[in-house]
């Protein structure tokens, strides 16, 4: 046999003996998916298709000169996105946003959390954005399936983000404050891959629904690489603060103005107290146990922190404690961590200059250098460098500059549309003149009430009362025990046929809890001759359904609770009015009578 036979014969029994590897893999492979359990693949099936879905509501967020970013999520068809404050603070007012739609659109800034990490932009050019559902966080179990969608690194320049899958390592995790301001509260921690770039991008549950914002990670030295352990901002914190994050403010988070540490039973005690605190007010003292808050049991200083974290500023939160044995239970009105001037300072202070990372072996001074990473502060341009791109036109009319305000423009736009609907609902602003109100109030007797422009005065029984507006309003608290009903009825009545551009300043706070509602309420602020109040309305309806007027910062509010409203002469009116002031119901105005001026009269 010739070297040329014997090189035929040998390529001859190569080639069978490759198709019958390709065929016995066939086989295989063919049996290996007959083999797969039909649950299994309809697991798969439907991973593929809840990230599918998710991803669609994903955004990849870019500063405007190129240099920086990160990541966000869409939350109403209208355009409202989350994202980090630290993906915010470099872009500014305005930003550019990819998603996985293939386009890229205009954002600007909206309201801001500096204390929680929290930003709400809005995405613009369309209202019909995919948007995700926010899911219940304290659901939530170690163990589940989730997954990460956003921009690492800034990888999305083709506008298609990245995905990382992964489960729930913890929850209630407690992060310490990161310099001055940052702290993360009652977060959850997960192994899905998070790294710079992922910030301000949604951590989702198995089925897509938004269980977190990512934010925080813990990375090996320097080196910005993912350990396994990244940090996602709790879905229900961000509940909490997203009707003040509409309001365009710049938010601050709760204190109770007490602090706690933990004795040597492991009991969590008040070591310090206010008193100036509304805490203080309700009777919580030093030395008290702390048993629940907010509904939350609370076994150690950080199961306290943790909840206390996720709230803003102005919230009512139940509190439970024990004292000497006996269980107490209180309704607690919190208060700001910061002053409104020391929150713009703190977030207005120029960075720091951080320490260099090691030195690694690599190329020599000189060598190129590597870009800045995502989510970090930017250093300032270099003259040779070409300036960000001016905001467009057709944008720059939603950016209005306010102290205290991320954005006045989005405070502007809540403000009109709660008394939009309070006006559409109440029809009072035909009604100025002087109001007579007629009712009875149990163990009081007979009440009869004048409210005008320059006028309240009446009786409560047989005692008379009155208001002199050449006295500071904030020291006429009559009747007493009431806190200053007469006050409070004025500024019900004025605000009612005036609306806010004639009330004095009128601002929107955001939402809050109000007992007896299942919703948050809308809460618009307004200050008249030096006196605040808050107007509480129902979600969506434009019924006012509490009052608080505040004759002083450190002082319990007189409280109103409107309720029975009906139809008085084609304006919308309550029949009963619930006064409280502290722990105590001062009293329930029944009115049987209402007369209101005739229609068309104005404000003199």
């Amino acid at each position: 046999m010739t070297l040329r036979s014997v090189a035929r014969w040998l390529n001859c029994v190569s080639a069978l003996l490759a198709l019958s590897a390709v065929q016995f893999a066939a086989t295989r492979n063919s049996r290996a998916v007959d083999d797969v359990p039909e649950p299994v693949l309809q697991a798969e099936q439907s991973r593929v298709a809840a990230i599918a879905r998710a991803s669609r509501t994903a955004v990849s967020v870019f500063e405007r000169g190129g240099k920086g970013g990160g990541s966000g999520v869409v939350i109403s068809p209208d355009g409202f996105a989350l994202t980090n404050f630290h993906v915010t603070q470099p872009c500014g007012d305005y930003m550019k946003c990819s998603m996985s739609d293939g386009k890229l659109y205009d954002a600007v800034l909206v309201g801001i959390d500096p204390v929680g990490d929290v930003a709400l932009i809005k995405l613009l050019g369309r209202t019909d954005f995919p948007a995700a559902e926010i899911a219940d966080s304290d659901q939530v179990r170690v163990g589940d399936w989730c997954f990460a969608v956003g921009n690492p690194f800034l990888l999305a320049t083709d506008f298609q983000p990245t995905v990382s899958y992964g489960i729930v390592s913890g929850v209630h995790r407690y992060q310490y404050p990161a310099g001055t301001l940052l702290e993360y509260a009652d977060c959850l921690q997960t192994d899905a891959a998070i790294n710079p770039g992922n910030s301000g991008g949604p951590l989702y549950d198995a089925a897509g629904r938004v269980i977190g914002v990512n934010g925080r990670c813990s990375f090996e030295k320097r080196g910005r690489v993912n350990v396994g352990v990244g940090y996602s901002i709790s879905s229900n914190q961000l509940k909490h603060f997203l009707g003040s994050l509409h309001s365009g403010r710049i938010v601050d988070h709760a204190t109770l103005g007490a602090t706690v540490a933990s004795d040597e039973q492991g009991r969590v005690i008040v070591t310090n107290i206010l008193e100036s605190s509304d805490a203080h007010r309700r009777g919580l003292r030093y030395g008290d146990e702390i048993v629940s808050f907010a509904g939350r049991t609370i076994g150690t200083t950080n199961a306290f922190k943790n909840v206390l974290g996720i709230f803003p500023k102005g919230w009512r939160v139940p509190l439970e404690f024990r004292r000497q044995g006996e269980r107490k239970q209180i309704l607690v009105r919190l208060s700001g961590v910061h002053s409104g001037e020391e929150l713009l300072a703190l977030i207005q202070k120029p960075a720091q200059p951080q320490p260099p990372p090691p030195k690694k072996p690599g190329p020599k001074e000189g060598g190129p250098k590597p870009p800045p990473m995502p989510d970090q502060p930017l250093p300032p341009a270099q003259p040779n460098q070409p300036a960000p791109a001016p905001i467009p036109e057709h944008v720059a009319h939603l950016i209005k500059h306010r102290a205290g305000y991320a954005n006045y423009f989005f405070n502007e736009l809540e403000r009109d549309r709660v008394w939009a609907a309070c006006d559409a609902k109440s029809k009072c602003l035909d009604a100025a003149g002087v109001w007579t109100l007629r009712g009875e109030v149990a163990g009081t007797g007979a009440v009869e009430l004048k409210l005008g422009p320059q006028l309240i005065a009446g009786k409560f029984g047989n005692a008379p009362v009155a208001v002199e507006f050449g006295k500071d309003l904030g020291d006429q608290l009559d009747p007493p025990g009431s806190g200053g009903l007469l006050v409070a009825l004025h500024l019900w009545r004025h605000l009612l046929t005036s609306g806010p551009a004639k009330f004095g300043e009128v601002y929107y706070l955001g939402t809050l809890p109000v007992a007896g509602q299942t919703e948050l309420c809308d809460v618009l602020v307004g200050t008249h001759q030096d006196v605040e109040a808050r107007f509480l309305f129902a979600a969506g309806t434009g019924e006012l359904v509490a009052l608080e007027m505040y004759p002083d910062a450190n002082v319990d509010p007189c409280e109103i609770h409107f309720y029975d409203y009906r139809d008085v002469g084609g304006h919308w009116l309550p029949q009963r009015l619930e006064v409280r002031h502290g722990d105590r119901v001062f009293g329930t105005l029944e009115i049987k009578e209402h007369e209101l001026p005739p229609p068309g009269s104005k404000e003199t």
